[in-house]
């Protein structure tokens, strides 16, 4: 027996180290790439703000939770530096990601198959830029820390064999109940949320693994009216755990003077957000529809969760609320389906190891994937990209063709950079209206407001006036203007057009 769990563990070790080398060498080219990608370059001009003494959302901002723009901070917002640290986090995903599947999945024999098949999908999924993995967005750093908050719990719940002796017949009988002092539930509980808390404070639709894995635990405890306030307590561990990072992370910008400008920017900004592409009859009307589905489900998943298995009601649950996440704000971000990538795998994985259930479970699948497509599209380039890489590693492709693969504007965008760094002073400001906010990162300058890109300033008519009186109070030595098609709103007449690069315009101060 001894020689079969050694065989059995080195299978484990052997399949994940090929996992992990695989997607290793799959991100591999993302650590190269040029500075190209737009939200990555307001991510890195944070980053740069708040090493420079600016405080986040009050005097450098953008509309997402501040953890993200912390973490390019103290990689002083290098790319290359991110994306390996991205790439890390993809391999913890991986390696959490195995044994969650192994603790749903369990068998009689203690064969790891189906854990082997999803953990390769998730791992060539992830590891692929067909979802933008490559990119060091907050998808890409959440879904460690929201796995390990799954794992945390399935293994709480995990469910093990009754033996034979014990009286019991069917051996595929399983006891899904915790077995242990109350103290320990709670200790895992409250961890479990606390994880996930680090998600949520680098995107805050982690919120919907938060309520896919409260009701969980909800479901999995409560039995009858009498142990309601047992399980209700059990959820309030994992409640207390998830808002503690967040309180302090609130107070922070109470002692900074800079609480409302990050409720604003990182909660209520989102509403308008979400509801642009939500409208059907009324506002947010197709996000009511949405949200109806789900509860339906739920309700569902509730009336039979006595007769379902734990592994099951744990998948169901999370792959209803990751749909609804990915499909939350309407928008066709191809990125927004990593937020779905680890409960699809599982539901794969469900698909095999739940026999009774597979047509159903096809047919459902085939339902998700016609949703999806008809919502997002996947990067189109992926066989390109490698084929890239190699020509320019192989020199047989140039610096230029090899900017010019990622975005047609990017050569232009270090062509830019070049002169401002050239044609500026350390204390020289520049002012750039348009949306490639990566070139103050290579100029290695500051936005003279809080504003990194157009589209940030024109959302309103206060955030222009606001730009507005940063350009004349800090009166930049140049305006860039990186788009015919995006006219600035903002006078140049002590401005004199000096050059054109390609399509962006500068203008240099006058006196």
């Amino acid at each position: 027996m001894k020689i079969l769990s050694i065989i059995e563990k080195s299978k484990q070790f052997w399949f994940l180290l090929v996992v992990l080398f695989s997607f290793f060498l799959l991100r591999l080219p993302s650590l190269f790439e040029p500075y190209w990608y737009g939200d990555e370059g307001i991510y890195q001009v944070l980053g740069m703000g708040m090493n420079q003494g600016r405080i986040l959302y009050r005097d450098i901002w953008d509309n997402k939770p501040p953890l993200l723009y912390m973490l390019y901070a103290l990689f002083s917002s290098d790319q290359f530096t991110l994306r390996a640290v991205s790439l890390v986090f993809g391999l913890l995903s991986i390696i959490v990601f195995f044994f969650l599947a192994k603790k749903l999945f369990y068998s009689q024999s203690g064969g790891n198959k189906i854990a082997f098949f999803t953990t390769s999908i998730y791992s060539v999924l992830f590891g692929l830029p067909l979802l933008e993995g490559n990119i060091a967005n907050s998808e890409n750093f959440m879904l460690f820390p929201i796995l390990l908050s799954g794992f945390l719990i399935v293994k709480l719940y995990s469910p093990r064999v009754i033996p034979a002796k014990a009286g019991i017949q069917n051996k595929n009988d399983m006891d899904s109940h915790f077995h242990g002092n109350d103290k320990k539930k709670y200790l895992i509980l409250f961890l479990a949320g606390l994880v996930l808390s680090f998600a949520f404070l680098f995107k805050i639709v982690a919120i919907f693994d938060f309520a896919a894995f409260i009701l969980f635990i909800f479901f999995i405890e409560f039995e009858n009216i009498k142990n309601l306030f047992s399980s209700i307590i059990n959820v309030a561990s994992y409640i207390l755990g998830f808002i503690i990072a967040i309180v302090l992370t609130a107070l922070y910008f109470v002692l900074n003077n800079a609480f409302f400008d990050f409720i604003k920017a990182a909660f209520m900004q989102n509403v308008g957000y979400v509801g642009y592409g939500n409208k059907f009859i009324i506002p947010q009307g197709l996000l009511i529809a949405k949200l109806f589905v789900l509860s339906l489900f739920i309700l569902f998943i509730f009336s039979k969760r006595k007769i379902l298995k734990p592994s099951t009601i744990f998948v169901l649950i999370w792959l209803a609320f990751s749909i609804f996440n990915a499909l939350f704000s309407q928008r066709p971000y191809t990125h927004y389906l990593l937020v779905l990538l680890p409960s699809f795998c599982l539901f794969l994985g469900l698909l095999i190891w739940d026999k009774r259930m597979q047509k159903i479970y096809l047919f459902s699948l085939f339902v998700l994937i016609v949703i999806l497509a008809n919502n997002f599209t996947i990067y189109a380039k992926t066989s390109g990209y490698y084929q890239n890489f190699i020509s320019f590693i192989t020199g047989s492709k140039n610096v230029f063709s090899y900017q010019n693969f990622f975005d047609r504007n990017t050569p232009n965008d270090y062509e830019l950079a070049q002169f401002i760094r050239t044609h500026t002073s350390s204390n020289d400001s520049i002012f750039i209206w348009g949306n490639n906010a990566q070139v103050y990162k290579l100029a290695n300058k500051l936005p003279v407001g809080r504003f990194t890109v157009a589209y940030h300033m024109s959302a309103n008519e206060t955030y222009l006036k606001e730009t507005l009186n940063a350009i004349n109070k800090s009166n930049p030595k140049y305006i860039i203007v990186t788009s015919p098609k995006n006219p600035i709103p903002y006078s140049v007449m002590n401005y004199s057009r000096i050059i054109n690069i390609n399509n962006s315009t500068i203008y240099e101060r006058a006196f």
